[in-house]
């Protein structure tokens, strides 16, 4: 058996689901289980949905029926109007406005799960009704029958010894049925049956949650890249495709940002020894990059982008040390506001935090501390992760760029920058000249 994932990119109109199902006719012989996210951009469509209701402004009404519209458009070119798929996904996009009907959750995150997950139920809805017309006998499955977790919305912590048991209870007889199962990628269960996200682009870690419950024999991630490149494209010329990864090189490389791959995907599929192949859906007989235990440790320069990033600078009130104490405090309440410390320095008397720059959850945290820390953030940086770096690599990076901290342990390189503005980059270009 094994688990393919795709993306939204891979489903974001019609022709590319059609795209899918004839890269799965190549499988129609071996038992699969599909994951799938939602369509497109749709959950970044969603998350306004979600926004508007939280401000009660009127317009999530609107937006939320924009989202119908352009699945129904899909639906239009795949499907005959009679088909029941139109019923189906009618009735899944009503558990959305029951949502909305009523008065906006004050816990956000909660209300943010039960209105977000519709993209990837609606999303594998279409794909599993249109893998059956196309002559794959499929069965869909609700993930949140079996991906059980606890009650940290928007970041669920799955409960493996639950998740596992519901997963071999459930999908080895709906194989055996059909061949293939499609289930839904990022949503979960609580023990309320509430729903839960596992975090954003969570796609990735369902399916390396459903690889290792059912000791799956491979997992594969189908991208519109050709595999693991050494940096992000859009951001560098020149990449090159890793043809193998070690599944310690792939976790550094997803810890600090990596889009490629979600951060919690290979754990689960290390513990088990499952291979991991990354491969195009434009390109399908290509080999793409295979992440495994059986790899050399010789790479070139690996570059890793994280934007949105945020310095907070946090001091005592009366100057005085920052001791054990005071840093077991801090990270508890970070840990406990799902607060993802990627980098941090200290000194004597101040405690320097790279995080993810997200405004409410920062907003929290210095409320929670003012009563004994001065706290200064500084948004709108980027942490840049080097691994098996070379001097003029960082120094061609640092081009254009303030470096704000700087951090170098063995073979990987951290900085967190922000850019110059034009106006700054003239000055320090016409010093440069000048010395």
């Amino acid at each position: 058996m094994k688990v393919f994932k795709f993306g939204g990119a891979s489903l974001r109109d019609a022709e590319n689901i059609r795209n899918v199902a004839g890269i799965l006719q190549n499988y129609r012989n071996e038992s699969l289980v599909v994951v799938v996210s939602a369509m497109g951009k749709t959950t970044n469509a969603l998350e306004e949905v979600v926004a508007a209701h939280a401000r009660q402004n009127g317009k999530a009404a609107d937006l939320y029926r924009e989202v119908k519209e352009r699945h129904y458009a899909i639906m239009r070119e795949l499907f005959d109007e009679n088909d029941e798929i139109f019923s189906s996904v009618n009735d899944t996009f009503v558990e959305g406005e029951w949502v909305l009907d009523e008065k906006p959750s004050e816990n956000y995150d909660y209300m943010y799960d039960q209105i977000v997950c519709m993209g990837e139920l609606v999303s594998s809805r279409i794909v599993a009704a249109y893998m059956n017309k196309a002559g794959l006998p499929t069965t869909w499955l609700d993930a949140r029958d079996v991906v059980a977790t606890d009650n940290t919305y928007r970041e669920g912590w799955v409960v493996w010894d639950k998740t596992k048991a519901s997963a071999l209870k459930i999908v080895p007889p709906m194989l055996a049925r059909t061949g293939f199962v499609l289930t839904q990628g990022f949503i979960g269960s609580t023990s309320e049956n509430f729903t839960t996200t596992l975090g954003r682009e969570g796609s990735d870690y369902s399916a390396a949650i459903f690889s290792h419950c059912l000791d799956a024999e491979s997992m594969t991630i189908w991208k519109d890249v050709p595999g693991v490149l050494n940096a992000d494209p859009r951001i560098f010329d020149n990449t090159i495709k890793l043809d193998r990864l070690s599944y310690r090189e792939a976790i550094e490389m997803t810890y600090y940002g990596a889009q490629v791959i979600h951060p919690k995907t290979i754990k689960p599929l290390q513990n088990k020894n499952i291979p991991l192949f990354v491969k195009s859906f434009i390109d399908p007989e290509a080999n793409g990059t295979e992440i495994s235990s059986d790899t050399d440790d010789l790479y070139p320069p690996i570059v890793v982008v994280e934007k949105n990033q945020a310095l907070l600078h946090i001091s005592t009130l009366d100057y005085s040390f920052v001791a054990e104490q005071h840093i077991a405090r801090l990270f508890k309440i970070a840990s406990d506001l799902r607060i993802f410390v990627n980098m941090m320095q200290n000194t004597a008397v101040s405690f320097t935090l790279c995080v993810p720059d997200v405004p409410d959850r920062i907003e929290k945290f210095v409320q929670l501390v003012s009563d004994e820390f001065k706290v200064k953030a500084e948004n709108g940086l980027e942490l840049i992760t080097i691994r098996h770096f070379m001097p003029e690599t960082v120094e061609n990076l640092k081009k254009g760029k303030i470096v704000l901290l700087e951090q170098s342990i063995q073979n990987t390189m951290h900085m967190v920058v922000k850019n110059v503005p034009p106006i700054e980059r003239k000055a320090v270009e016409i010093a440069g000249s000048k010395a």
